[in-house]
């Protein structure tokens, strides 16, 4: 049913485009592919733009970063649940292969998707393609391990500039007696803008595994979160260009996975400040630096003897990234960009049954030079980069001993081009083309557990495997953007991604929940990506897109793995929503998101397999009241309409459906 409305919907989509009058577009402004504001003519690569208004009417059922990503071409975006990362994929390779970033500079794509509160964000632009020349590769030792731009990357922009002082609250009330508490407060003060933020979001959530799942809730998990952040921004003497800022953002969140002695306390802290000076009216520095700090403790029982408390174990993570560029502005709109980025890493995990034993100590550092020439020739924009890349680990413990090498470094040259080309006013081509490399994390290295607990029950985690191999990769994509008309735009991109050594995560056993982090062999991903947009009114937005993927892993020397799909890839995805504004003071937003099946391990004969899925998502606002600077209106969140509880890797599964109601005052 869901793929017949899916294609009635398009087909319909494209039927109303009849009898439009073509229009000049005015482009949104981006920042990501350049680190200077740029036209999305003017760049190479495809970069799409979520706006505040966008993510203000999608429902997330996980209040992650992702779930607002999710109607994006060729992004597979899974979330285990509220309490869980996000386990998806983008152009056909893990999701750490698609880097976020936090206003230019890198975030964990695991950890600050859960973190960061949406309400303070401006925007998100998403590249698509390979982004590893002016943006370097993420040290995360947790989760999936160090994350690389080969796919594309996704860069938040917060809110910088306000016009008035305006306050804004949002209490909410929903399934699983969930009750959420926002508030933002943002003002002008002569040249400096700020805002100040906070939010508490408190539940008793629901068993989310399937049935006899290693989860083994006896009661329904409860959980807590706490949000602080602000951001100051001063605009020295008004420059828009000179500008100083500084950004903090503090998240606690703890609860427990339903016992009584299955408790965690995630702490998260993400910390941005940066510097732009010009130096000349076509020169323009730039200086950022930031801190990111991941304490997550877990506590372990020992069911099901008992709901005794067996030990907790923890995880911490300091990284500080910085970057200095210089940016000139030459040649009817060519850009020269040039620069230097670091990066050090501090990760520590341990366990504690009684007295605390550290199982993996480590440090890493990074540092990168680049360069790019963006060459605008006529109707012809040209781009040439390149980057030298360097990354050091220092390790003091690995499985809980010294390792016989106690360190390691990599230095690889990575390059990229592209090309666009305006054939008229209303149509473009481009191509890009570009090179990664990835060293195996500390944490993919050693693991949480010790290669002697493979199998054994009660212990779940990550096992070891210090054989892994360093990964390196090529992408690249073509395509087009049409407009016809100002309210009709279709776009068309074919990509191709292969990683040599793909490191990937597969699972090795599921009660006990284990994984492990393997050398696949060399990945291949390709595929296509179609949309549309469609505005036939003012008060009404329409889309649709269609991803197509297919993926597979060589590897002559095991024929279990050789041919294998790349796990948590969907062959097909696709998705339909439209935004419309209603008589009445009435907003509502529909979006229908389908996915294809996809594997949970490289293993052609252990692997599991997960059907697809649809998830149909609605919000509704309806406006009481709308006076001077005061407005106050209601809502209605409602996420799987269809109740549709479809499993997920690691014995998750979907809750299914959930609705929420709220009310919003702006003043």
């Amino acid at each position: 049913m869901a793929r017949g409305l899916f294609g009635a919907v398009l087909i319909g989509i494209l039927a109303f485009g009849n009898g439009l009058h073509a229009v000049e577009s005015v482009e949104p402004v981006v920042v990501t592919a350049s680190k200077l504001p740029r036209t999305p003519g003017n760049v190479t690569q495809k970069v799409d733009t979520v706006d505040s208004e966008q993510l203000s009417v999608i429902v997330s059922g996980h209040g992650n970063v992702a779930d607002w990503l999710l109607y994006q071409p060729g992004i597979f975006a899974s979330p285990l649940s509220r309490n869980d990362a996000n386990w998806g994929s983008v152009g056909g390779l893990s999701q750490k292969y698609n880097t976020y970033m936090l206003e230019g500079l890198p975030i964990d794509v695991f950890v600050e998707p859960q973190s960061l509160e949406v309400l303070a964000f401006d925007r998100i632009e998403v590249q698509r393609g390979p982004a590893a020349v002016l943006y370097p590769n993420y040290l995360g030792m947790d989760f999936a391990g160090n994350q690389s731009p080969l796919t594309g990357t996704t860069n938040i922009l917060l809110k910088e500039r306000f016009d008035k002082r305006r306050t804004f609250l949002d209490a909410s009330y929903g399934s699983y007696n969930t009750l959420t508490i926002r508030f933002l407060h943002q003002r002008p003060v002569g040249d400096v803008h700020f805002f100040l933020g906070g939010g508490l979001e408190d539940s008793d959530y629901t068993d989310y595994g399937t049935e006899d799942s290693w989860l083994n809730m006896i009661d329904d998990p409860e959980y807590q979160k706490t949000k602080l952040y602000g951001k100051m921004t001063w605009f020295v003497s008004g420059d828009e260009r000179h500008k100083v800022s500084v950004f903090a953002h503090h998240t606690n969140h703890h609860g427990d996975a339903g016992r009584p002695k299955r408790g965690f306390d995630h702490d998260y802290w993400t910390l941005n400040s940066a510097y732009q000076l010009p130096l000349s009216q076509a020169m323009t520095a730039s200086f950022k630096v930031g801190y990111r700090n991941y304490d997550r403790t877990w506590q372990e029982d020992n069911y099901p003897t008992s709901l005794a408390l067996r030990e907790e174990d923890g995880v911490r993570q300091e990284i500080v990234p910085g970057d200095f560029s210089l940016a000139l502005e030459h040649w009817g709109g060519s850009l020269l960009t040039i620069g230097a980025d670091f990066q050090t890493a501090s990760y520590k995990t341990y366990a504690d049954p009684g007295v605390r034993s550290v199982t993996n100590d480590a440090d890493a550092l990074q540092y990168g030079v680049y360069a790019q020439e963006e060459f605008v020739w006529g109707r012809t924009i040209l781009r040439l980069g390149g980057r030298y890349a360097y990354t050091r680990h220092e390790v003091d413990l690995l499985s809980g001993a010294e390792p016989e090498d106690d360190s390691a470094s990599w230095d690889e040259w990575l390059w990229s081009v592209g090309v666009r080309h305006h054939v008229f006013g209303n149509l473009a081509v481009y191509a890009n083309v570009g090179t990664s490399f990835v060293a195996p994390s500390i944490h993919s290295v050693g693991g949480t557990l010790k290669a002697s607990d493979r199998g054994v029950p009660g212990k779940d985690g990550r096992l070891p495997n210090p054989d892994l191999e360093p990964e390196s990769g090529m992408g690249g994509d073509v395509g087009f953007d049409w407009k016809p008309y100002e309210e009709l735009g279709f776009g068309a991109r074919g990509f191709y991604n292969k990683v040599k050594d793909n490191i990937v995560q597969v699972v090795v056993s599921e009660n006990p929940s284990q994984s492990q982090d393997i050398n696949a062999g060399d990945s291949t991903s390709y595929g296509v990506e179609l949309e549309v947009h469609y505005r036939p009114l003012d008060r009404l937005r329409v889309f649709a897109n269609y991803t197509y993927t297919d993926t597979s892993i060589e590897n002559d020397e095991d024929p279990d793995v050789d041919g294998a799909e790349v796990p948590f890839v969907p062959k097909h995805m696709g998705n339909i929503g439209a935004d419309m504004d209603l008589p009445y003071d009435i907003k509502v937003g529909v979006y229908l998101h389908v996915a294809g099946r996809i594997y949970d391990s490289t293993s052609k004969q252990s692997r599991n397999r997960f059907p697809g899925y649809e998830v149909l998502n609605a919000y509704v606002e309806k406006l009481l009241v709308a006076k001077d600077t005061t407005i106050l209106s209601v809502y209605g969140r409602f996420y799987n309409l269809t109740d549709n509880r479809f499993e997920m890797p690691w014995q998750f599964q979907d809750p299914g459906f959930a609705f929420t109601s709220g009310i919003k005052f702006v003043f």
